[in-house]
This record gives structure tokens, sequence and C-alpha cells, in this order.
């Protein structure tokens, strides 16, 4: 049987962590940034990690 192949943008996307679980950067951080809020863009800086629910969807696509 092939190889399993990577989801090419999955793999843009999303970072498996050391203990397994998918890390994930914020949306909305691309442009409009003049309405946010400089605390709101600060909120949106930092990485955070998949929810449970579409964690192994995500790990699927990462094969």
């Amino acid at each position: 049987m092939p190889k399993m192949k990577t989801h090419s943008s999955a793999k843009k996307r999303f970072k498996l962590t050391g203990s397994g679980k998918v890390k994930r950067f914020q949306a909305n951080t691309s442009h409009l940034m003049r309405k946010k809020s400089k605390k709101a863009k600060t909120r949106l800086l930092g990485s955070t990690l998949v929810s449970p629910a579409d964690e192994a969807r995500v790990k699927r696509l990462l094969a």
C-alpha cells in the first residue's frame, strides 16, 4: 500500500507539539487591523491549540 500524503495546506497551518497536541495560529490578523483595538490585536498574536473536536481531523490531514 502506498504512503499517506500530507495535506499541503494543513502542514503550513498546523504544527504538532511534543505531547501530540495540535498548535494553530489565530485568524483575523491579516488585514483590516485598523478597526481592532490594541488589546484585541495583542490577544490575536499568540498561538493556541486546536479544539479537541477538530484535533483528530487535523491529525489525519497531517498523516
